[in-house]
């Protein structure tokens, strides 16, 4: 689907919503007919806001979207000082108007002038939702028309706007569809760091989702994928492992289905032991004894079951570092692997 086709079905929708709004059922009466017909029994008077609004509406239904802006801008400006209470329904209906002439980032002043200024408007929710709307086809690819050629990314401006909506709409079904969106967008963009903390964002803020066993699921996976070594920051594997551990108690039925498995957190452990290791080995290297003592101490605290901890183990002996009291269990000394 274009994002020509999609904008159509928001104008759509957006047309109808606005149609049967209170203040403008309030314009118009049908009756049914002795045919079977539907009659307008009443309309605006000619002239009057109602009537102008009216006949915006009528533009954009009829393809003018340009026709309709120009109108609208006219009578806004003539009335955006004065205190007409349809002044909030004018500014949305010219986003709408821009938002279906291909106009959306000119929209985005329209929709931000309702929320900011008519938040007691009943147009502040629909302004939010036609945010959202452009904040999709920018994420999707839709790039920004400057001078008349779209060629700037929109996707800066998408984030944006799915993080404005949730802000917004804290706790709606909206904010959390505008959260799950925005997570799935960094995660196609293998921008890791960003997914693993808005899928956490997402389960924070919507645990009754029923998203919410995916949400953890790549929140698990984003962390493991942005290891990349031993050598690189490893934050990620013990969010990872934390967060494995709660999916095997809340989804014990799903864990191995999922891949979720004693052994992924053990590679998970011997990972972060591995870093541990390197890390305490750089440390001797620089002739840093102190610090490389404190790291393999973390190191058989945290990590005993691994292989890194035997070769910790072996250097801190080698430095005299332990004493036969102190030394604690490694991998090569837990009951599992020794001789019965």
């Amino acid at each position: 689907m274009t994002s020509k086709h999609l904008n159509r079905i928001v104008l759509a929708l957006a047309a109808a919503s606005f149609l049967l709004s209170p203040s403008t059922l309030a314009q118009t009466e049908s009756e049914l007919t002795e045919s079977g017909d539907w009659q307008t029994t009443s309309a605006p008077e000619p002239g009057s806001d109602q009537a102008v609004l009216a006949q915006a509406q009528r533009l954009i239904a009829e393809g003018n979207p340009s026709g309709a802006s120009s109108k609208l801008s006219s009578w806004i400006e003539k009335n955006k000082r004065s205190r007409t209470p349809h002044i909030a329904q004018a500014y949305y209906l010219r986003g709408l108007a821009r938002l279906e002439d291909d106009r959306e980032y000119k929209a985005l002043f329209d929709f931000e002038l309702v929320i900011r200024d008519y938040s007691d408007s009943e147009y502040y929710t629909k302004a939010i939702e036609r945010e959202y709307d452009i904040a999709i086809l920018y994420i999707n690819g839709l790039k920004r028309r400057f001078l008349g050629v779209r060629f700037e990314s929109g996707r800066p401006i998408g984030e944006e706007l799915l993080i404005r909506t949730q802000e917004r709409l804290p706790g709606s079904k909206l904010a959390e569809t505008a959260a799950l969106d925005l997570a799935n967008h960094y995660y196609k963009n293998r921008r890791l760091k960003l997914a693993a903390e808005m899928y956490e964002i997402f389960r924070i803020n919507h645990p009754d989702s029923r998203n919410l066993r995916y949400a953890m699921l790549r929140e698990i996976e984003c962390n493991i994928a942005r290891f990349k070594g031993p050598r690189y920051d490893g934050s990620g594997l013990l969010d990872a492992k934390i967060l494995i551990e709660q999916y095997q108690r809340d989804y014990p039925g799903e864990s191995i289905r999922s891949g979720i498995t004693d052994g992924l957190n053990a590679w998970i452990d011997e990972s972060a032991a591995q870093q541990a290791l390197d890390t305490a080995k750089w440390y001797l290297k620089t002739n840093d004894k102190p610090a490389a003592k404190f790291i393999l101490a973390r190191l058989l605290r945290r990590h005993p079951a691994t292989i890194a901890a035997d070769h910790g183990l072996q250097i801190m002996l080698d430095n005299d570092w332990l004493t036969l009291d102190e030394e604690p269990v490694s991998a090569s000394q837990t009951p599992e692997n020794q001789d019965s």
